[in-house]
């Protein structure tokens, strides 16, 4: 299936775009995308942490996830 991830801050500059289309697997979880994901994009291993939003909702590693998912990359952010 191809899923349509958002790219937001430094994930923006690891991905080279605000968003990326992956073709993967039936029945992929939100672990199984990380790891697929830190595959393609190495850097994505250097960050502090990372969440996966789906459907503007943080998501948990076990949730399967669909090609109508709306799903965004949400680097660790600081402030100040």
């Amino acid at each position: 299936m191809k899923l349509k991830i958002l790219a937001f801050g430094i994930t923006k500059d690891i991905f080279g775009a605000s968003e990326k289309i992956v073709e993967v697997n039936d029945d992929l979880n939100v672990k199984q995308l990380k790891n697929f994901l830190e595959g393609e994009f190495p850097e994505l291993k250097k960050l502090k942490s990372y969440f996966i939003g789906v459907d503007e909702e943080y998501a948990e590693d076990e949730q399967i996830l669909s090609s109508i998912n709306k799903i965004a990359i949400i680097p660790p952010v600081s402030g100040g």
